[in-house]
């Protein structure tokens, strides 16, 4: 969301409380989040668990692109393993998100190779918190696109 990413805050059992704060920030304030600088750099993913079948939301940075789709990276501040919801998102990849503009019906796909990399390039220019996270991993952090279902 420094845009830092979603996650940052806390461990496991402080993160639900954390992605509410978050949540109700940006429904109460028109997808403007002024928590860690994000303004309307975030979208709310609605999602299903991928083992569980319960019903998630998480607030992630995106990066619009011109054709209408959106980039998040799955960085989960460095951790040594993906985020839980990028594990959804692969589960069940037909998903609902709340922008700042409104509702969308999405598609996601897991970029793979030169079109990962340079999506998360420009991850890491959104965001020093990305740039930050990729320095201290060793793993190759997922970039999603999140595309338009028509």
């Amino acid at each position: 969301m420094g845009v830092a990413p979603a996650g940052r805050r806390g461990d496991d059992a402080e993160l639900p409380d954390w992605n509410q704060q978050i949540v109700d920030e940006f429904r109460a304030n028109g997808g403007t989040v002024q928590t860690m600088g994000s303004g309307r750099g975030l979208v709310l993913v609605h999602h299903l668990g991928a083992r569980s079948g319960q019903e998630r939301i998480n607030p992630v940075a995106n990066i619009p692109e011109e054709d209408g789709s959106r980039l998040v990276a799955a960085s989960k501040a460095s951790a040594p393993d993906n985020p839980d919801w990028y594990h959804d998102l692969l589960a069940h990849p037909d998903v609902t998100i709340e922008t700042p503009d409104g509702v969308e019906q999405v598609h996601v796909t897991d970029l793979k190779g030169a079109e990962r990399d340079a999506a998360w390039e420009r991850s890491m220019q959104m965001s020093d918190g990305f740039a930050a996270d990729g320095k201290k991993t060793d793993r190759v952090i997922p970039v999603l696109r999140l595309t338009l279902i028509s």
